[in-house]
């Protein structure tokens, strides 16, 4: 995977994404896992191991989310709450130990940290992107889930080699003002960069040949591509892109910061799903179509 330096996560307004991600779970349910690609990268150090606290005096664990946030967090057709960080956390409390007191409860996105502060909750798993002020006031668990940057080409454009170089002096498309345009800028100064007010307009102009490649982000990207909207048109192309000046420390579990073992136990519960292939079941169950 290529790496090149990320600017902070801005993980809310994925509406156009939850309804393609929708349709397509309907569509696909059983070919999904067949298409897969290789999942989720490891973001734990083999050998690093992380203590596990004893929570045997813990009442209850009680994770926020929302239900605005699919392929993360959404209804389904029965008004059920699922999704990745829904599953997520089920497994977090079944590998500490306390399914029995584990409880997932929906909120408002805006309303999660001052839900949290006044211990209406114990854990959110949102995709809160971390920030400076809200370190101030949290604690964070280690990452479980990068969101990186990919380039989607027009299958038709003469784009001849299969890194980005070969981009290099041609259009691609990025939606002005994001941290795309910025990493795009920064990171591949060769290619001809052309700005888009928003995602829409990005995602007509590389389907009409308007512009030969665009540059965003992964997860639109992946479903997107392989949606009834592209009409065919594209094929994601190099990558996948990750940075954490440009796209921020990625998916974490935001807690209070004066809780310290109930953070501990979940960097261990993260570390031994991402090892033992648990993390990457939830994963592919999300993303038919890898984000890498």
């Amino acid at each position: 995977m290529k790496s090149v330096f990320p600017s902070p996560l801005h993980l809310k307004g994925f509406y156009t994404l939850g309804v393609i991600f929708l349709m397509l779970l309907a569509v696909f349910p059983a070919k999904a896992q067949e298409r897969a690609q290789p999942g989720v990268p490891i973001l734990f150090d083999a050998r690093e191991r992380l203590p596990k606290p004893d929570l045997s005096s813990l009442v209850r664990l009680r994770f926020l989310t929302t239900v605005d946030f699919p392929p993360f967090n959404f209804s389904d057709q029965s008004g059920k709450l699922s999704g990745f960080h829904v599953d997520l956390a089920r497994e977090i409390c079944d590998e500490l130990g306390v399914a029995e007191k584990c409880q997932i409860q929906s909120l408002p996105f805006e309303e999660l940290p001052a839900a949290l502060a006044a211990s209406q909750g114990d854990a959110v798993i949102a995709g809160v992107a971390v920030t400076p002020e809200l370190r101030q006031r949290f604690a964070f668990s280690r990452p479980y889930l990068e969101l990186p940057a990919r380039f989607v080409r027009n299958l038709h454009a003469a784009i001849e080699g299969t890194t980005a170089s070969a981009l290099a002096g041609k259009p691609v498309g990025v939606v002005k003002g994001t941290a795309h345009e910025a990493m795009l800028a920064a990171f591949f100064p060769a290619i001809k960069a052309v700005p888009f007010d928003d995602k829409e307009a990005l995602l007509a102009a590389v389907r009409d040949g308007k512009v030969d490649a665009i540059f965003a982000d992964s997860l639109q990207l992946s479903f997107w591509v392989s949606s009834e909207a592209a009409q065919t048109c594209c094929a994601l192309f190099d990558g996948p892109y990750v940075s954490t000046q440009f796209l921020g420390e990625g998916m974490t579990v935001m807690l209070r910061a004066q809780d310290a073992d109930l953070t501990a136990a979940i960097n261990h519960a993260l570390a031994t799903l991402s090892r033992n292939g648990r993390l990457q079941e939830i994963y592919l169950r999300y993303f038919p179509y890898s984000l890498y």
